[in-house]
């Protein structure tokens, strides 16, 4: 199984979340965590697993769902 690594511009696009929305999120443990694409300890890149947005997309509806 191939699992896409989505970057943070790609992210925003997906969600409609802004940067500093999704990192509040992120820190509160409401929004799937990025992992480090780097190898070095000073690198900066990260990107988000596209299954585990997906997966966030389905708990949102299906929270939605309960409340409506």
């Amino acid at each position: 199984m191939t699992t896409a690594i989505l970057r943070l511009p790609a992210v925003k696009a997906r969600t409609g979340l802004s940067r500093s929305t999704i990192y509040q999120r992120v820190s509160a443990g409401t929004f799937p965590k990025p992992i480090t694409l780097g190898s070095e300890p000073e690198a900066r890149a990260v990107g988000w697993l596209d299954s585990e947005i997906e997966a966030w997309f389905a708990l949102q509806v299906e929270r939605s769902r309960k409340s409506a």
